[in-house]
């Protein structure tokens, strides 16, 4: 596949490329990076012809969009599109007993949930600040889930949303500050509950699409289809046992993965490694053979990290991988795949 092929994302204007670059790595989720690193990652997926950046206020606690904003400050703003995330504003930390969790370093920031028509504009003022940049193609309502939620919470968080929030995120919309809103989503269910709210242009499907799991097949993508929203998918590793193999310790869903999610990964490599196809790279293309899923997003920590991603995604796989999947049971036999 060609990175710099492009894609419209749902009902938004905003063009793309199929192969685009998550900001969470930068952050130092689960590993220190340097300035020069962080910088000279963004440098070589320009060069790749990556043109498509996310971020968001909670990698990092600020620091992945301070980051982003100056890795892509010398580019024109017409040449590439960007996303970041609403639903969380920062403030400054107290010196004492500070846990920047789970990121290693960061910013020292506190986190203040808000989904409110003030929370959104405060969170989309702060991002303009740190990003240097002050229009968005998309902004996407971040972490309203079972993730982060008890249930009682998440539903006054969404009533929030319903009665407030939502207002502001039309208002920034049809006044041209983002060229269309969307929604985070890291496990089943909750697609229908923003469809029910209003318009929406888009979900960032972090975990239930992935050469893993197609359930959202079943229903929720065709409803979103059926309405013209599109998706971009994230977590396309299924956070890291599609990149590195069920090796010990691997992790999936955020956590560490049970014997049967390591056993299916084995089964899915052999049949990989039959075709002479790499693991991740199959991860990393298979989401693209929607016709809804404009791009995926996977985050690198180093240049070294970003080169191997380019590559992954450049990998030739052949058809009969794909079918060899299916017939083993191993992919869904509705799921579509890249031609």
């Amino acid at each position: 596949m060609d990175p710099t092929n492009t894609r419209t994302v749902g009902t938004t204007a905003a063009t793309v490329t199929e192969l685009g670059f998550g900001g969470a790595s930068i952050g130092e989720l689960f590993v220190r990076v340097s300035e020069h690193d962080a910088l000279a990652t963004i440098d070589l997926a320009w060069d790749a012809g990556v043109r498509y950046f996310d971020t968001a206020p909670w990698y990092g606690r600020g620091l992945s969009e301070l980051r982003t904003g100056g890795g892509l400050r010398d580019h024109a703003r017409s040449e590439y599109a960007l996303s970041t995330k609403v639903g969380r504003y920062l403030r400054p930390a107290s010196v004492e007993g500070y846990d920047g969790s789970p990121w290693l370093g960061g910013a020292p920031n506190e986190v203040v949930f808000d989904y409110t028509y003030d929370g959104i504009m405060r969170s989309v003022e702060q991002s303009r600040l740190r990003l240097g940049i002050t229009r968005f193609d998309i902004a996407f309502i971040h972490d309203l889930d079972r993730l982060y939620f008890d249930q009682d919470t998440m539903d006054a968080h969404f009533r929030d949303l319903a009665t407030s929030g939502w207002r502001a995120l039309e208002e920034l919309r049809s006044s041209g500050q983002i060229g269309g809103f969307g929604a985070g989503i890291n496990d089943l269910g909750l697609i229908p509950r923003f469809l029910d709210v209003g318009d929406i242009d888009a979900f960032l499907i972090a975990m239930p699409y992935t050469l893993l799991d197609q359930d959202v097949l079943d229903e929720e993508f065709p409803a979103c289809a059926a309405r013209g929203v599109g998706f971009v998918i994230g977590a396309v590793f299924a956070s890291g046992i599609l990149a590195k193999g069920p090796v010990p310790g691997g992790r999936y869903a955020y956590a560490e993965a049970s014997p049967e999610i390591m056993a299916r990964t084995a089964a899915i490599q052999a049949v990989c490694e039959r075709h002479g196809v790499p693991l991740p790279a199959a991860a990393l293309q298979f989401p693209l053979g929607h016709p809804s899923v404009a791009s995926v997003i996977p985050g690198a920590s180093s240049p070294a990290q970003q080169a191997r991603n380019v590559e992954w995604f450049r990998h030739p796989i052949p058809a009969d991988m794909w079918a060899e999947l299916k017939h083993e049971g191993l992919l869904r036999e509705d799921a579509p795949v890249p031609t």
